[in-house]
């Protein structure tokens, strides 16, 4: 599902609320999961799961084209953990 696609199923879910509304909600509801995650917070819904980051350490890595050997830095990425609902919502029969 792209975003577009989730807009049209929240505009044909809520009848009440205009388009500009729905998606102004869906800006929100991202950006303060990825704020929460730039600032190293952890954002947990219930029953769908928990959004964290996680250290990579640096490591020396190749460049393709050149082959030559370059460092890449440590980052941090997100990272998300389905929760048990979730879970037993993909592995039902």
């Amino acid at each position: 599902m792209i975003r577009s696609e989730l807009l049209q199923v929240l505009a044909k879910e809520s009848p009440g609320m205009r388009g500009e509304e729905i998606e102004r909600v869906v800006d929100v509801f991202f950006d303060e999961i990825a704020k929460r995650l730039a600032d190293g917070g952890r954002v947990e819904l219930r029953g769908f799961g928990a959004f964290s980051t996680r250290e990579r350490d640096a490591r020396k890595g190749r460049n393709p084209r050149t082959g030559d050997s370059v460092e890449v830095p440590g980052k941090r990425v997100p990272y998300f953990k389905p929760g048990k609902d979730m879970r037993q919502r993909l592995n039902t029969d």
